[in-house]
């Protein structure tokens, strides 16, 4: 049985070692043309993308005329409206471009129908232009649906400044009723639909369908927008350039046609804009400026360049078993991001210091530290105590991570030359970047060094708003992890919440907002910690505060 992170995460996410309080779901607040709510998404200076479904009547299958508004204040008289429709051929979705609007404000948006009917109204911020004095990003990932309630997104929806969001990706999950999350799933009454695991357009469009019915997220996309990413799960697990880990050309068909498919449901139900002609769907890196104070490059690490990941062999797995593994590791051959747009971020981060931006962040997928797994042997009576699926998965984690291994292979640390040629193009840029992080289902503060021991950026990375971690089974894990790693500061694999990024001219303030529970309403808000960096040209170790 081969070591794999996620295997042993499906295994918490059943919730069988859990004990799971009943829980009631709440209604939407939306009308019932408009059952999914309104976001936007890809702030821009003078506009955003604003994005809506239109739920059909059973009998309605043609295009449905749609109008759009944008306003000064919530109640305000319209600035610029237009007319559009929602395609039958795009699931009746609806994505426009607001533009032509003052930088650096709020406006609040809404669509409406012939019959009169409107949807819930919406409010974005427009990018800044010249001096800004502070930047306020909430950093969230990994939704899975079953796995528990969104109150991370509630909590997000009421705080009283927040510019945009980034969201790096698990926005969906291809699991069926009787895979990750279903027995939490079937307390709360949120098992996934279809009931079985996602593969064609259908599917993964039902799918977006379900998650976007969730009041909570509904909530915190009418109160931000959003730039997203995708990251593994919004295909299949694990996955990379020519197939996923959860994947069976077998049983489930060619992995280019499911790709496809996957990645036309994400562009037809998130807020963010289509494809360039003449280039490939999967090339979603883009760039966004924040007036003086920062530049933002969201980067695609799943299924534009990356190499398949590195994976031990054998069902008890030994020495040789180790070193083969380690040597795939380290083949200098292997990618992330790929050569053509690294090119393209390096030139995004020179542009950003060459204009005296003292702020660069990097939006990617994947945990970037090196992290050596964890010395377990503190936790052994608590793992022997597990039910057998899991125990011996830990185990077998506990084997490895003695042996030397990564504690994570699906990260950038399962790609560590790809790694250096990153961090050279950082120093050929002169940049030190801030680097946020999803996917880990853990929150994260981390000081990145490269192979000479030169500090070369920063990295929080954030917790996940439900998906289960490995402090589900060994709470406390998290400071095994920084206890054992130089680059790791700060390490949660407890709790689920969000990162709050603050960014001044003078220090970016990451908060790792916590919320108490994900099985039932009401929630406690808490800030499990709190980290400082200082510039590029004064960067240091990252400061708890």
């Amino acid at each position: 049985m081969a070591i794999n992170r996620r295997g042993a995460l499906a295994l918490i996410g059943s919730g069988a070692a859990l004990g799971v309080p009943g829980a009631g779901m709440g209604a939407a607040a939306t009308s019932a043309g408009f059952r999914h709510g309104v976001a936007s998404g890809d702030p821009a200076a003078d506009g955003a993308v604003l994005w809506t479904r239109v739920t059909p009547d059973a009998d309605e299958n043609g295009d449905i005329p749609v109008t759009w508004h944008v306003a000064a204040a919530a109640d305000g008289t319209p600035l610029a409206s237009g007319r559009t429709s929602a395609r039958a051929a795009a699931d009746h979705t609806v994505k426009v471009e607001a533009i032509r609007l003052e930088p650096g404000r709020d406006y609040w948006y809404w669509f409406a129908l012939a019959n009169g009917d409107r949807s819930p109204v919406g409010r974005f911020r427009t990018l800044p232009v010249g001096a800004v004095e502070a930047l306020v990003l909430a950093v969230a990932s990994c939704q899975l649906y079953p796995g528990g309630l969104f109150n991370a997104y509630a909590d997000m929806a009421a705080l009283p400044r927040l510019d945009a969001v980034l969201h790096l990706g698990d926005y969906i999950y291809e699991y069926g009723a009787d895979g990750y999350g279903a027995e939490i799933g079937r307390t709360l009454g949120r098992l996934p639909d279809p009931p079985h695991e996602i593969v064609t357009l259908a599917d993964y469009r039902r799918r977006h369908a379900q998650v976007k019915a969730d009041p909570d997220l509904q909530a915190a996309h009418a109160r931000a927008a959003f730039v997203c990413v995708w990251d593994d799960h919004e295909v299949a697990n694990d996955g990379w350039i020519g197939g996923a880990e959860n994947h069976d050309p077998a049983t489930e068909g060619d992995w280019k046609a499911r790709k496809a498919a996957a990645m036309q449901a994400y562009f037809e139900w998130m807020p963010i804009r289509d494809p360039r002609r003449g280039r490939p769907w999967e090339a979603i890196n883009r760039s966004f400026e924040f007036g003086d104070l920062a530049t933002l490059a969201m980067v695609e690490t799943r299924l534009l360049a990356r190499s398949r990941q590195a994976e031990v062999k054998g069902g008890t797995p030994g020495p040789e078993d180790y070193a083969a593994v380690m040597a795939e590791r380290a083949r200098p051959d292997r990618e992330m991001l790929g050569a053509e747009q690294q090119r393209w971020l390096e030139g995004v981060l020179a542009a950003s210091v060459k204009a005296d931006k003292p702020w660069q962040l990097l939006g990617n997928q994947v945990v970037m530290a090196r992290v050596a797994g964890p010395d377990l042997r503190a936790f052994a009576p608590r793992i022997a105590q597990l039910p057998p699926a899991y125990r011996d998965r830990l185990q077998q984690a506990v084997a490895g991570f003695a042996a030397g291994l990564p504690f994570n292979f699906d990260a950038w640390d399962g790609y560590p030359a790809a790694r250096e040629r990153l961090y050279a193009a950082f120093r050929r840029a002169g940049a030190k970047p801030i680097v946020l992080a999803g996917d880990s289902h853990a929150a994260w503060a981390n000081d990145l060094y490269d192979a000479a021991g030169t500090l070369v950026a920063s990295e929080f990375g954030c917790t996940a708003i439900t998906s289960p971690s490995y402090g589900a089974l060994l709470p406390g894990v998290g400071t095994a992890i920084a206890d054992a790693n130089r680059e790791v500061a700060f390490c949660d694999q407890d709790r689920k919440g969000y990162t709050l990024l603050t960014l001044t001219p003078t220090a970016a303030t990451a908060e790792f907002v916590t919320v108490s529970t994900i099985l039932a309403k009401p929630f406690d808000r808490a800030t499990a910690a709190t980290y400082r960096a200082a510039p590029g040209k004064e960067r240091a170790p990252l400061q708890r505060v």
